[in-house]
């Protein structure tokens, strides 16, 4: 008979089904699960602050880049390859998305026919506005070559967003696959993507992007100064037929496609199967509780500035 518990998110996406959720389906393998809005485990996420009510073991899921605060959390699964106890695990971004098995797939690639009549490179960008500038100014380097076609909102040039990005970069024989900002251990989906559909990633972020994917399997940009010999090497891989379909077909993972779920399987379990006191990490006593008090009048008063503006963005949506 599995153990019962009483489980709760926050602080999650608009749409977000508990259900649906990878968490939810690992956690519902080995236990009976109540949804709760007082919960024993919530699991949450940098996308708000509404954790701070909650009186519970806390389970962070960082999906930017950020580095987790033990201070508000007892345990946190993020980008940092940290080592800190029973309460980090370092699992990327990607692994969550749906097209992260695929990559399994990639020992049968198409046909060599289609991977090489294919359009140039891709580039889907929905907010530049926070990005590092990086990208664009690789972008506009690459495109001195020839047209890079961007179906994001950003910097769109082929007449308006595409709905469906993987079925756009599989159009092409590459993708410009970079991060928002580079750090350490910071690596989303923005590489992967392009894997599953055999488009040639061009690749800048994560200075580690080795331990999660091969470079053999992706051109690599290391910074500003580095631009030119990139552009170098895909006119190289454009031209050389040969040399594309090595690039292309290279083995990409470095670890078996499931070790990041196995790995955050036994994390939870791990957690849970504690009992329920014990599996707290945060103290209850000292400056932590002064600190989260500080941190609970700071989010107080964020609120407090915030409704305004979402009070004017009601009238104006219902004023159209």
């Amino acid at each position: 008979m599995k153990k019962k518990i009483k489980l709760g998110f926050a602080d999650k996406w608009g749409g977000f089904v508990p259900e649906e959720d990878f968490y939810y389906k690992l956690l519902a393998r080995h236990y009976d699960i109540e949804l709760s809005d007082t919960p024993d485990y919530l699991i949450c996420s940098q996308n708000g602050h509404s954790h701070i009510k909650y009186d519970c073991v806390k389970i962070v899921d960082i999906g930017e880049n950020i580095v987790p605060d033990f201070n508000e959390f007892d345990y946190a699964v993020g980008f940092d390859h940290l080592e800190f106890g029973d309460r980090y695990l370092r699992v990327p971004l990607y692994v969550f998305f749906a097209e992260y098995p695929k990559l399994a797939e990639r020992a049968t690639p198409p046909p060599d026919d289609v991977l090489l009549n294919r359009k140039f490179c891709s580039f889907v960008v929905t907010n530049g506005g926070y990005g590092d500038p990086m990208r664009t100014k690789f972008f506009h380097a690459l495109s001195k070559y020839k047209r890079v076609d961007s179906g994001g909102r950003y910097l769109n040039n082929i007449g308006g967003n595409v709905k469906d990005k993987m079925e756009f970069c599989s159009q092409y024989k590459f993708n410009i696959a970079f991060e928002n900002s580079s750090s350490p251990g910071y690596t989303t989906e923005k590489v992967m993507q392009p894997l599953s559909c055999f488009s040639v990633p061009i690749y800048w972020g994560n200075p580690l992007i080795a331990k999660d994917f091969t470079p053999a399997s992706m051109v690599c940009v290391k910074d500003e100064a580095d631009i030119d010999r990139a552009v170098e090497e895909i006119i190289r891989l454009d031209t050389d037929d040969a040399a594309y379909l090595e690039k292309v077909k290279a083995p990409c993972l470095v670890q078996p496609h499931d070790f990041y779920e196995k790995e955050l399987e036994k994390f939870l379990c791990h957690i849970i199967d504690q009992p329920l006191e014990e599996a707290r990490r945060l103290n209850r006593y000292g400056f932590q509780t002064i600190h989260r008090f500080r941190m609970r009048r700071l989010y107080a008063i964020q609120d407090a500035l915030a409704a305004p503006v979402k009070l004017m963005r009601r009238v104006k949506s219902v004023l159209r």
